[in-house]
C-alpha cells in the first residue's frame, strides 16, 4: 500500500468501497510511486458519465523534465459502467460524498480505493477517538500481563 487517507477515517463512515485505476499523464505515475502524492482535501464526483478525481495533490517528479505534469489537475477514474452508475445514484443520496481511502499498487498497476461517505458528527468523532484510546489501553494492559 502506497498511501492510506487517515483523514477520511476521521471524518467519515465508509460504508461501501470500489476499486477504480486512474489515467495518469507523463511522470505521475513516478511520483506517485516515490509516495508524492497527498489526498486530504481530495474528493471524487461523477460528471457526464464519468468519475473524476479533484484536488488530489501529486509532486511533480524530482527528476522530470519540462514535460513534468501539473499537480493539482483534475483526473479521470476508471471504473466499469455499472460502477459509476451506482456511484453517482449512492453520492446523491443526502449527506453522502465520494473520498479516496486508500493508494495502492496491484500487478503493477496504481489504483484508488473509493470510500461511499456519510459525514461524522462531532460526537461520533468522539467516540471513535475514545474506543480507540479503551482499546490501546486494553492491548498495552494485556501485554503486560501476558509478560
Amino acid at each position: 500500500m502506497l498511501l492510506a487517507n487517515r483523514a477520511a477515517y476521521h471524518e467519515y463512515h465508509i460504508l461501501n468501497t470500489y476499486e477504480a485505476g486512474v489515467v495518469f499523464k507523463g511522470t505521475e505515475v513516478k511520483s506517485v510511486r516515490a509516495g508524492q502524492i497527498q489526498l486530504k482535501e481530495s474528493y471524487v464526483a461523477v460528471r457526464d458519465g464519468e468519475a473524476w478525481l479533484f484536488n488530489a495533490h501529486i509532486s511533480p517528479y524530482a527528476y522530470g523534465n519540462r514535460d513534468n505534469h501539473e499537480a493539482t489537475r483534475t483526473r479521470k477514474l476508471l471504473l466499469h459502467r455499472r460502477e459509476i452508475d451506482k456511484l453517482e445514484q449512492e453520492a446523491t443520496v443526502k449527506g453522502m460524498t465520494l473520498v479516496v481511502t486508500r493508494v495502492y499498487v496491484k500487478k503493477g498497476r496504481v489504483k484508488f480505493e473509493i470510500g461511499v461517505a456519510r459525514g461524522k458528527k462531532l460526537y461520533d468523532k468522539r467516540e471513535t477517538e475514545m474506543r480507540r484510546t479503551v482499546d490501546r489501553e486494553t492491548r498495552a494492559a494485556l501485554k503486560e500481563r501476558n509478560r
